[in-house]
Formats: structure tokens, C-alpha cells, sequence
């Protein structure tokens, strides 16, 4: 089914995306409103729910996936998606080859690519982006009663007009002293394959001795484990815990999540 282009305040999401936080934005809406006329830098912009809640008129919009953010760069030039979406498995296989061909003929920059990464994103199963040790999309189709595929998206360009997009490690990031930071990297003990090479612990630290050199505001969301909790309180973070919208087994047992915020320089 194709969606009619969107043109209202509210936003949502264009990915399906593994951890989106969409949910936050009613948590971190206080503490941006104080700031809003910084610039707001995400470095793990993934489904990009908060920033599209939260919208900010410039930011700076990282991800390590380099074709989520191609797809994002193609959004803001005016993509028009031409190829047919329908939600067929034949479809999803034809177009899965396709854009693996592209990825191999390093012709993933192309708007073609673009079409295609959004088109197997909504097709395929629950929204994972996940990749093999060549590079290769492997996701298998996602059997859904239905799939609504977006083909305009004159909504969003003009959202993104001020929006600058960059792929790379968040180390790589040079952020303005006085920008808003709201870092959600990779959940702690969880599955972390969202970008060749995974979210290491020490990844989580690094992360954590990177934002030490900001002096602007920062919030950080995660997975609350003791570990992260150390970290981030030892880093001179304050501490909120709230209850996350999934549960997680732990000894067999299936348990309410908790998610971790942690704020400095607010």
C-alpha cells in the first residue's frame, strides 16, 4: 500500500529501526526546549525518532550505517521513489539482489540504492538492517497483514533542509562547543550488529571519554546495566532510570526492560 506524502507537524519515523526511541521524546522535550536554538548533533541517529520529534531547525546527524545515511542524503535532495512497491516476496528477493549488486559495484550512494534500502527496510523482517561478512544485505522478508510504503517525500525535504548528514565512527565528529548532544549509541548486552563490527564495551567507554571534552549540554540513553550505570555516574552524569515499551529474558524470564538517561551540562 502507498502512503500519501506527509506535510504536518508531526513526523514519524520513515525506517522501521531496532531500539528507535521515539518514546523518549516526551522525556528529553523539557531539557531541549531550554536549548532549542542550538545546534542538535546526534552521533547514533539510527530511525532518527527523536530528532523528527523533537525537531530541532539545524543538526548534525551521524550513523556508522553509511546506507541509512545515503538514504537520509537522498531524502533531503527530493528522492522520488520510481520503482514498484509491492509487498511480495518475489519483489523483496529481486530488489534484495539488486541492491547487493550495487553495494558490490560500490555504487551504493545512488538514489537507486536509496529506493531500495527504504523499500527493504519496510519489507523486511521487523525492520533489522543487518549485513554479512562481505557486506551483503541478508535480512530475510518480514511477513506482515500489511506494508504502507512512502513514495513522496516533499514532507521530510523540507524538515531536512538545515539537517546535515555524515556516516563515520562518532569519534570522527567535529561538534560546535555550544551544541546539544543527545547520544544514543548501541544498547549494552544486546544485539549490537547494526553496522559491520558491532558496539564493543570498550566502544561504549570511548564513547563516554569522547563526550568528556563537550561543554555543551548532553543526554545519553541506554540499556541500564551496572556497568553502564558505573560509567556513566563516574563520568559525573546525573542518573534517571524510567521503564523501557519491551521486556527482555533474563534467566528464562521475560522482565520489563529499564532504560537509563544520563545528563551533564543541562
Amino acid at each position: 500500500m502507498v502512503a500519501e506524502p506527509l506535510f504536518r507537524a508531526d513526523l514519524p519515523p520513515l525506517l522501521k529501526w531496532a531500539g528507535g526511541k521515539r518514546w523518549l521524546v516526551k522525556h528529553l522535550q523539557p531539557h531541549w526546549s531550554k536549548h532549542r536554538d542550538r545546534l542538535f548533533v546526534e552521533p547514533f541517529v539510527g530511525g532518527m525518532g527523536v530528532t523528527l520529534g523533537l525537531r530541532p531547525k539545524s543538526a548534525l546527524l551521524n550513523d556508522s550505517n553509511p546506507h541509512l545515511i545515503n538514504f537520509y542524503q537522498w531524502v533531503r535532495r527530493g528522492l522520488q521513489i520510481s520503482i514498484p512497491m509491492v509487498y511480495e516476496r518475489e519483489f523483496y528477493l529481486d530488489y534484495r539482489k539488486r541492491f547487493n549488486q550495487l553495494i558490490r559495484e560500490k555504487r551504493a550512494n545512488t538514489a537507486e540504492a536509496a529506493a531500495l534500502f527504504y523499500y527493504l527496510n519496510r519489507t523486511g523482517y521487523n525492520g533489522l538492517c543487518r549485513f554479512n561478512a562481505s557486506g551483503e544485505f541478508n535480512v530475510p522478508f518480514g511477513k506482515y497483514k500489511t506494508v504502507n510504503y512512502q513514495t513522496d517525500f516533499s514532507g521530510y525535504r523540507e524538515v531536512f533542509r538545515d539537517w546535515e548528514f555524515k556516516t563515520g565512527d562518532f569519534s570522527e565528529l567535529a561538534i560546535d562547543p555550544d551544541a546539544f548532544v543527545y547520544a544514543d549509541p548501541p544498547y549494552d548486552v544486546e544485539f549490537t550488529q547494526y553496522s559491520p563490527g558491532g558496539f564493543s564495551w570498550n566502544d561504549q567507554v570511548r564513547l563516554v571519554e569522547y563526550l568528556e571534552k563537550h561543554r555543551g549540554p548532553v543526554i545519553i540513553s541506554n540499556q541500564l546495566t551496572d556497568r553502564i550505570h558505573e560509567l556513566y555516574t563516574k563520568a559525573g552524569y546525573a542518573i534517571i532510570v524510567l521503564p523501557a515499551p519491551r521486556r527482555i529474558s533474563c534467566d528464562g524470564n521475560r522482565q520489563d526492560a529499564l532504560e537509563i538517561l544520563a545528563f551533564k551540562n543541562i
